[in-house]
C-alpha cells in the first residue's frame, strides 16, 4: 500500500500539478483515490503511468492528467449535482463523487457498469447513482445538472445534454472526428440552450461516444 501512496503522490506532482492543474481539491482527490483498483489485474503496475489503459470491451481508463483537467474545468465546490456520460471503470466517477454532492453516471456496457459499481461500493461512494443505457440522452428526470462530463468523443455537442445543464452550469466534452477531438468546456449562459460559451481546453483522443446523439453503433 505504501508503494501505491508514493506512486499517487508522484503521479500528482509530475503528471498533473506540473502541467498546470491548480485546484487543490482535485489534486487531493487524485492523490487519495486508488487508481489501481479501477484497472485490470494484469495492468495494476501501470495504473499510475502517464497514459490511458484498456479496461476491456474496447474501452479505456483515461490518462490521469486528462481526468484531472476535465474535473478542474467543472470548478466543483462540493455542492453540485453532476452527470457523467460513460462510467467505464468508474475512476472518473470516484473523483467526481469525492468532489461534489452527487453523481449520476450512465454506462452503455453492462459488464463495465457492474464492475464499476462493485469498486465504487467497496470504496463507500454511495453518492453515485449508476444505470445502463444510451448516455447521449442524458438523465432527464434528474436534470438540471450543475456539471456534465462526457468521457467519450462526440461528433458534435449534443443539444439534449445542453438542455439538461442548469444556467451557469458547465459541460466538458471531447468533440471532433473519430481519431482526434478538441476538449471543450461548454457553459450554459441562459434559458436558451443555444446561448452557450465554448472554450477549447486542449486536443485529445477518446473512444467514440456511441448513441443516438453521438456516433452510430
Amino acid at each position: 500500500m505504501d508503494r501505491y501512496v508514493r506512486q499517487r503522490r508522484r503521479m500528482v506532482e509530475t503528471q498533473i500539478r506540473a502541467r498546470g492543474v491548480r485546484d487543490e481539491r482535485v489534486l487531493a482527490a487524485m492523490e487519495k483515490i486508488p487508481r489501481h483498483l479501477f484497472v485490470e489485474e494484469a495492468l495494476v503496475d501501470q495504473a499510475y503511468n502517464d497514459n490511458p489503459l484498456p479496461i476491456g470491451e474496447g474501452q479505456t481508463i483515461s490518462q490521469p492528467y486528462i481526468v484531472a483537467l476535465m474535473t478542474e474545468a467543472l470548478a466543483l465546490t462540493g455542492k453540485e449535482k453532476v452527470l457523467e456520460i460513460g462510467t467505464g471503470s468508474g475512476y472518473q466517477t470516484a473523483i467526481l463523487a469525492e468532489l461534489c454532492a452527487c453523481v449520476f453516471t450512465i454506462e452503455r456496457i453492462a459488464v463495465l457498469a457492474a464492475a464499476a459499481r462493485r469498486v465504487l461500493d467497496g470504496l463507500n461512494y454511495y453518492n453515485v447513482a449508476l444505470r445502463v443505457g444510451d448516455g447521449t440522452y442524458g438523465w432527464r428526470e434528474e436534470a438540471p445538472f450543475d456539471g456534465i462530463i462526457v468521457t467519450a468523443g462526440a461528433p458534435r455537442v449534443p443539444r439534449v445534454l445542453v438542455e439538461q445543464l442548469s444556467v451557469g452550469g458547465r459541460m466538458v466534452i471531447p468533440v471532433g472526428g473519430r481519431f482526434t477531438q478538441d476538449l471543450l468546456r461548454v457553459t450554459r449562459l441562459s434559458e436558451d440552450p443555444e446561448d452557450v460559451k465554448k472554450e477549447s481546453l486542449c486536443g485529445c483522443r477518446f473512444v467514440d461516444l456511441i448513441g443516438d446523439h453521438g456516433w452510430p453503433r
